[in-house]
């Protein structure tokens, strides 16, 4: 069975409504109105047949089948949101702004660049995901290519192996509050839980976990500041800026303690998977 693509529909109301405009207008033979309308409609509807690339085919099963060209709108559509699903259901949000954070802390500008944070935060990504990742190219993405299942069953199940990976590191508080908010009930396995109370769910506890690492981070380059700022100003030295005499000494802190291996080892203990 075959549907009619949203073009070939609208075209067939547009004759209809061409043809009664037609007889109140001054069509004085109704019969050649009604020819006429009659012709226009089985051009169009010829015209809609000719494009294969808009329809979708019920197979016996019930799935349901997409032309190759419905397939690449979907595809382009999916990669526009590409950036929000890559903030919104992985640990991105939380890498980059603990990375943001020590930049900060070490009060060394743009070094590392905003290209090399968001790099490292990808790279990371990659590692944190690569579990869940091959779980569902594994059960979703690679049944599909080979036609064992169809879009819609390769959909949800991707969408229930994001769905385990965001349960498990989400607070429960802020689930909790997400469902209580969207008046759901409780519910007993990650696949039950609507992706509408755990996206902002998940974001809102990265934000958080990101914030309280952050803070620690911060607290020894703090010192290090306020020891310098008053040594600076016991010399009488006020002229010369703080921040600029720190530097190095947090640097030095920085390598000596091994700090990169320390933050990118930290962050991902942080994550379960």
């Amino acid at each position: 069975m075959q549907h009619g693509s949203p073009i070939a529909i609208g075209l067939r109301v547009a004759v209809a409504l061409i043809a009664i405009l037609a007889v109140g207008t001054g069509f004085s033979d109704q019969a050649m109105a009604q020819d006429a309308a009659s012709s226009l409609v089985s051009n169009i509807a010829g015209f809609g047949a000719g494009l294969p690339a808009l329809i979708s085919n019920d197979g016996a099963d019930g799935s349901t089948s997409y032309s190759l060209s419905l397939q690449i709108l979907a595809l382009m559509t999916a990669m526009t949101v590409l950036p929000s699903i890559v903030l919104g259901m992985t640990s991105f949000t939380r890498i980059i702004i603990v990375l943001s954070i020590l930049r900060q802390a070490m009060g060394t500008q743009q070094t590392p660049p905003n290209q090399v944070l968001i790099a490292i935060a990808l790279f990371l990504t990659f590692f944190i995901m690569s579990p869940t990742l091959t779980v569902v190219y594994e059960t979703s993405a690679e049944p599909y290519l080979n036609g064992k299942i169809s879009a819609e069953n390769a959909l949800n199940s991707a969408t229930n192996d994001m769905k385990k990976f965001m349960v498990k590191n989400t607070r429960k508080h802020d689930l909790n509050m997400f469902l209580d908010l969207a008046n759901k009930g409780a519910v007993e396995q990650p696949e039950d839980v609507p992706l509408t109370a755990l996206l902002p769910a998940f974001i809102t506890s990265e934000l958080k976990t990101a914030f309280q690492i952050g803070f620690l981070l911060f607290l020894p380059f703090l010192v290090i500041d306020m020891v310098v700022a008053s040594v600076l100003m016991s010399l009488g030295m006020m002229m010369l800026s703080p921040m600029l005499v720190a530097m190095p000494f947090k640097l030095l802190l920085f390598v000596l303690v091994d700090g990169w291996s320390m933050t990118v080892g930290s962050l991902v203990a942080t994550y379960v998977v």
